[in-house]
C-alpha cells in the first residue's frame, strides 16, 4: 500500500486545469533535483526561435505526461483490473521521469553525446547516490523496474506500451502541450475520446473499433507537427549553431587548449557520459551561461558562433532535390562555413506486427493491426513517408 498526501497537491495547467498529487512518492519526486532541473530545460529547443511563445519546459511535459498516465488508470477500462498497485504506481513514477535524461536544450546536446536520453534517464534513475534513486527505495519501488521500462525491457508489457509506443501517454501530451504553446492547430487531439476508445485486455493495450476514427486523427496530427514544428528548418538551424558550439568546444578540448569560460561540467560530461553528478548541473541555463561567457573568447570561432547565436544570426539553407547537384551547390554557396545535413524524414504511421503497433479491437473479440482495419492508415502508411535533405550554411 502507498500513503497519500494528507492533502492532494495539485498545478494548475492549460490543458488539463488541474494536475492531481495524491501520492507521497510522486510528490517527493517532483521535488527531487533531477526533476526540478526540467524547469530549465526548454521542451522545443530551437522551436522558440520560430514560434516565440514555444518557452515551455520538459517540467511542464514531465507533470502532463503523469497526468495522463492517471487519467489512463482511473478512465481507461481495464486498466485497474489488469494492473496490479504496484505496476499503477511504476506507470504514474515512469510517466513522470521518462525525460529526466534529457540534456540542455533538448536534442541538440544529444547529438554530441551520442548517447539517447532515454539511456540517460534510466542512468540517472539507478544512481545510487541521485535524489531519485534514494526516493524510490524509501518507496519499495526498485529503480531498475523503472529503468528498465524505459529502456523497454519488456518486463511489464502494458506499462511499457503506455509510456512508449506508437500511442502512448508521452506523445497524447506533448502532442497537445506543443500544439498550445505554438499555435499550431493542427497539432490538437481528442484525448477523452482516445481515452474512452482505450481497453486493457490480455495483457495489451488495444483501441476499440468504435476510437478508429479519433485514432486516425491524432495519427495525422502528429505527422503534421513534426514538419510544421519540430523538424522547421530554422529550429533546425538554431540547434546546428548550438551542435557546432559545442563540438568546437569538444574539439579545443581534445588538443588541451585552454578556453576562458565555466566549463567544467560540461567537458566532465563529454568525456564521460556516465559522470552524472556533473550531467545533472547542465541544463540550458547553464549553456546560456557559458555562451555569455564565449562572446569575449580568444578563440575566434567560438567567438563568432557565440555572438552569432546571441544575435540569432543562424545558418541559412537549401534544399536539396533530385533537380540539385550537392557539388554545384558547395560551389555556389562558397562562404566561410558550411554544413550539411543529410535529411529528416518522418511517416504518418510506422507499419509493424510487434508489440509497438496499434491494435484494433474488435466487437467479436477479435483483434486486428490498424494498417490492416483502417484504410486511411493503410494508405497513409504506404504513401506518407517523407524525407527533407537541406543543406545549411553560415555566412561570417
Amino acid at each position: 500500500m502507498f500513503n497519500k498526501l494528507k492533502r492532494t497537491k495539485v498545478f494548475r495547467d492549460p490543458l488539463y486545469g488541474y494536475i492531481e498529487v495524491e501520492l507521497e512518492v510522486i510528490a517527493k519526486l517532483i521535488d527531487s533535483k533531477e526533476v526540478q532541473r526540467l524547469r530549465r530545460i526548454r521542451q522545443l529547443s530551437g522551436v522558440c526561435m520560430v514560434f516565440q511563445t514555444a518557452e515551455h519546459s520538459r517540467f511542464c511535459h514531465a507533470l502532463g505526461t503523469y497526468q495522463m498516465a492517471k487519467l489512463v488508470i482511473d478512465e481507461v477500462e481495464g486498466a485497474k483490473e489488469n494492473l496490479s498497485e504496484y505496476e499503477q504506481v511504476l506507470l504514474l513514477v515512469s510517466a513522470l521521469l521518462h525525460d529526466v535524461g534529457h540534456g540542455p536544450y533538448s536534442h541538440a546536446f544529444e547529438h554530441i553525446l551520442d548517447v539517447a536520453h532515454e539511456e540517460m534517464s534510466a542512468r540517472i534513475i539507478t544512481y545510487p547516490n541521485g535524489d531519485i534513486y534514494n526516493i524510490l527505495k524509501e518507496y519499495n519501488i526498485d529503480p531498475l523496474d523503472v529503468a528498465n521500462i524505459i529502456r523497454k525491457k519488456s518486463k511489464y508489457k502494458v506499462v511499457e506500451q503506455l509510456i512508449s509506443s506508437q500511442l502512448d501517454v508521452d506523445r497524447l501530451d506533448y502532442l497537445s502541450r506543443d500544439a498550445y504553446f505554438t499555435g499550431a492547430t493542427y497539432g490538437t487531439i481528442d484525448r477523452n475520446r482516445l481515452l474512452r476508445s482505450l481497453i486493457i485486455t490480455k495483457n495489451q493495450v488495444y483501441v476499440r473499433a468504435s476510437g478508429l476514427h479519433s485514432v486516425e486523427s491524432y495519427l495525422m496530427s502528429r505527422y503534421h507537427m513534426y514538419f510544421q514544428v519540430y523538424y522547421h528548418p530554422v529550429a533546425r538551424a538554431y540547434e546546428l549553431l548550438l551542435e557546432t558550439i559545442y563540438l568546437r568546444i569538444k574539439d579545443l578540448s581534445d588538443k588541451n587548449i585552454k578556453i576562458n569560460a565555466n566549463l567544467e561540467d560540461f567537458l566532465n560530461v563529454i568525456k564521460n557520459s556516465n559522470n552524472i553528478e556533473s550531467y545533472i548541473e547542465i541544463d540550458d541555463s547553464y549553456v546560456n551561461g557559458f555562451i555569455k561567457q564565449l562572446l569575449k573568447c580568444d578563440d575566434l570561432i567560438l567567438n563568432e558562433f557565440a555572438n552569432a547565436l546571441e544575435k540569432r544570426h543562424l545558418f541559412k539553407y537549401i534544399e536539396i532535390d533530385e533537380d540539385n547537384n550537392l557539388d554545384e551547390i558547395k560551389q555556389f554557396i562558397n562562404k566561410k562555413y558550411y554544413y550539411y545535413e543529410s535529411s529528416v524524414s518522418a511517416v504518418a504511421y510506422l507499419t509493424s506486427k510487434g508489440d509497438n503497433s496499434i491494435k484494433i479491437l474488435l466487437p467479436n473479440g477479435k483483434e486486428i493491426a490498424l494498417e490492416d482495419y483502417s484504410k486511411v492508415i493503410n494508405a497513409l502508411a504506404k504513401s506518407s513517408y517523407k524525407e527533407v535533405k537541406r543543406i545549411y550554411y553560415f555566412e561570417g
